[in-house]
């Protein structure tokens, strides 16, 4: 396998320029700080193929869907995240010749993201006839200020003399590469010179969706000074020159800082005196200045989550480049932004939030970041829920249907059988506070807020429901499960057992609940009464001479046979078959009956658990983001632990070793909590149902070491996995938690397993 990168620990770094796997470098070192991001483009730009990218986060537009086929119900529009205007232009002229890495003649190359502090660095040296210079750039969005970003740029003469010309610019003359016939999602408003800025509005919409205003604000320094370079304005740019001259031996630097505002937080007339505040706050301090307190903050975030591998530094890269991508992507600042599938690398899928986030992101955030942070995103779907409302009664039923892609919470995306077929995302939504109360004990949330989403989902899923007078079962026909790879089929067995545990979970928490809240909710006795016969009667289709749970009801007459004996060269399918050959296949996207298993993991018997996953895991082509990391849960669990090293390597590496082939549109941000999740889940065992935290570890073949840290009820946990297990309680009340059985009675010291 060919790696673009090289293997550190702290570093995704190369001195290698390879033209050919220029989109995938940049996704690969795309920053962002929660607020806005970008990919890895050269400032100065570059003439040969690559995707420009920048996205500030709740920015978005709502692009017509209405076609041939349109269908009552059917979404009026597709969201997508837009290509904001660019901010990092600093163009470059040495000696009359645009400096251009497509065309010119350049050597010393070098990329660096340093995952310690988000921090890009790109060196190369130039050649222009007799005059050599050598550039670095240096760049990061604060974590400090989250509308500033700031880029230096250090140039070195190194022979000959150098005429530079540097032509800092804001470019609000953007397209996305999805649009049609490269139309613009962006309308010029107001150009400053004298300030500095540009001020542009998304166009207008049929669908009543606001529009969105952003103002830019650059400023330049010289060697530390500031200075105003000769401004010139167009419609949404402006271009600000300076020129330099360098002899042989002589450095100088330009700093070019930038601010960006947006109308979801400061109203359009309002935006220019508030960037002049803010420019004024960033120029207080230095580059490096600004960097430190960036990178402090960074520094406790790491304290919090880090997880550290001896023995294989690949693995360590992988864990350590997830989390850092993770926390550019979403740190609980703002309740209305949420996980997007790409984050701030690319605009494929939206932008918008899937069901991942409750699913995979958050029992990883649960443990590695300030409770604060998981509240936000629960926070985010009780604010939606009247979205929710709105999707179900769209479909004609009751109660709220919590959307498969969304900005606002009304549903977005334009393929109907992932839209309103793939309807386990409610269940995942439900479960999403199960694991927050399970996992911190506050059962503040769920007996207020919570309850009503709850029950929301609760009473769609009691609609949704029919009932087979043949069978004497309640069924689910016409969904799309979590395997993409089958539509439209009937009683898929996940997300028939997820409707019903929603139903029990609602029933369960219902007396607890806040009593204001419940008779509000007006819940009759009637309908628990529904619901109670629907958990009771629910059909969940399996085999009893396979003994296993049948993923839906016709799955067992297909094809059957492994994805082994898919020729290599056909693999991925989804790059080489056609969808119609794909549905009628065995072959599976992702963790389906097994997904079921990992949730609801404490209702299984162990051999429930070896026959589903020897059957189904086989016949899986972990063509899913998501796939690998739920197979190396359970497979570790199982003992099988040869495959869940390998699976784990396919998580935790899947965009630095491009293992499907498409990272070159932008990262798989929401998988990314999968190498945390096969590690602290999977090869530590830690579960935490019933109130008890238990753990039932090993190491890894060719590992010496790992450990992790986890915020648990208010307490700090070490685990450190050797040949023994060490669980340190760092800070908190004294605590009981089982390993390998055992339990341990936990105070401020290490307790060994």
């Amino acid at each position: 396998m060919k790696r673009l990168f090289a293997i550190d620990p702290w570093l995704i770094t190369t001195q290698a320029f390879d033209p050919q796997a220029k989109r995938l470098q940049e996704s690969l070192t795309a920053i962002g700080n929660g607020y806005m991001g970008m990919r890895g483009n050269f400032e100065e730009g570059y003439s040969g193929d690559h995707l420009q990218g920048t996205y500030l986060g709740g920015v978005w537009f709502p692009d017509k869907t209405r076609v041939g086929w349109w269908k009552n119900g059917y979404p009026e529009y597709f969201g997508k995240a837009i290509n904001a205007p660019s901010f990092i232009d600093l163009p470059i002229t040495l000696n009359g010749q645009p400096v251009d890495l497509a065309t010119g003649t350049f050597h010393d190359f070098a990329l660096m993201l340093d995952l310690h502090q988000g921090l890009l660095t790109r060196h190369f040296t130039y050649e222009v006839g007799d005059t050599a210079v050598a550039f670095t750039f240096r760049r990061f969005v604060s974590n400090v200020v989250q509308q500033a970003a700031l880029i230096e740029l250090t140039m070195t003469c190194l022979r000959g003399h150098a005429d530079l010309v540097l032509a800092a610019g804001l470019d609000g003359n953007v397209t996305n590469e999805d649009s049609n016939y490269s139309e613009r999602f962006w309308v010029p408003q107001a150009e400053s010179a004298e300030a500095g800025t540009i001020q542009l509005q998304t166009r207008p919409n049929p669908f009543g969706v606001p529009q969105f205003t952003v103002l830019l604000q650059q400023a330049l320094r010289v060697d530390g000074r500031a200075v105003q370079g000769a401004r010139k304005t167009t419609p949404g740019t402006l271009t600000e020159t300076l020129q330099m001259r360098l002899a042989a031996g002589e450095t100088g630097t330009v700093e070019k800082d930038v601010i960006v505002l947006t109308s979801r937080d400061v109203a359009p007339a309002a935006q220019p005196a508030a960037a002049t505040a803010l420019m004024t706050q960033l120029q207080t301090a230095s580059f490096a200045e600004a960097l430190a307190a960036h990178t402090a903050v960074w520094a406790n975030r790491w304290a919090q989550s880090d997880v550290q591998i001896d023995g294989d530094d690949a693995a360590q890269q992988g864990i350590r480049f997830n989390i850092a991508q993770l926390f550019m992507t979403y740190y609980g600042q703002d309740t209305r932004l949420n996980v997007g599938p790409k984050g701030f690398t690319g605009e494929k899928y939206g932008g918008a939030t899937y069901w991942d986030t409750e699913a995979y992101v958050v029992p990883m955030y649960l443990a590695v970041t300030p409770p604060s942070v998981t509240r936000a995103l629960l926070q985010y779907r009780h604010d939606q829920l009247p979205g929710a409302f709105h999707n179900a009664a769209q479909q004609g039923l009751a109660g709220a249907l919590y959307p498969m892609v969304t900005f606002n919470g009304i549903e977005c995306h334009n393929e109907w059988e992932i839209t309103f077929e793939e309807l386990h995302r409610n269940s995942a939504v439900a479960f999403a506070i199960y694991q927050y109360t399970a996992y911190t004990g506050d059962e503040t949330y769920v007996n207020t807020a919570g309850i009503e989403v709850l029950v929301g989902i609760a009473r769609f899923w009691a609609d949704r429901v029919h009932y087979s007078k043949r069978r004497g079962q309640y069924m689910i026909h016409g969904v799309t499960g979590p395997n993409e790879y089958e539509n439209n089929v009937n009683n898929n067995w996940y997300t028939n057992l997820m409707a019903q545990w929603v139903l029990e979970y609602t029933l369960a928490r219902l007396p607890q609940a806040d009593t204001d809240v419940v008779a509000k909710l007006a819940v009759t006795a009637d309908e628990k009464a529904h619901w109670q016969a629907i958990i009771d009667n629910m059909y969940l289709p399996t085999d009893p001479d396979l003994g296993i749970f049948v993923q839906h009801d016709t799955f067992l007459d297909k094809d059957i046979r492994p994805a082994s004996t898919i020729p290599a060269d056909q693999r991925p399918i989804n790059q080489h078959w056609s969808w119609d050959r794909i549905l009628r296949s065995p072959f599976i996207k992702q963790a389906d009956v097994l997904q079921g298993i990992y949730f609801l993991n404490d209702r299984f018997t162990r051999a429930q658990k070896e026959r589903n996953f020897d059957f189904y895991e086989p016949l899986t082509v972990h063509e899913s983001s998501l796939s690998a990391a739920i197979h190396a849960i359970l497979a570790a669990e199982l003992g099988k632990v040869d495959k869940a090293v390998a699976l784990y390597a396919r998580t935790a590496r899947l965009d630095l070793d491009n293992y499907n082939n498409d990272t070159e549109d932008g990262l798989h941000i929401t998988s990314m909590s999968g190498g945390w999740l096969a590690i602290v889940q999977g090869f530590a065992g830690m579960r935490y149902d019933h109130d008890q935290l238990r753990f039932n570890p090993f190491l890894p073949k060719g590992w010496t070491r790992y450990s992790f840290s986890l915020n648990y009820r208010g307490r700090v946990l070490a685990v450190t996995v050797t040949e023994t297990t060490q669980i340190k309680l760092v800070t908190g009340a004294p605590l009981d938690v089982w390993v390998n059985g055992t339990k341990r009675h936990l105070t401020q010291e290490v307790a060994d397993a």
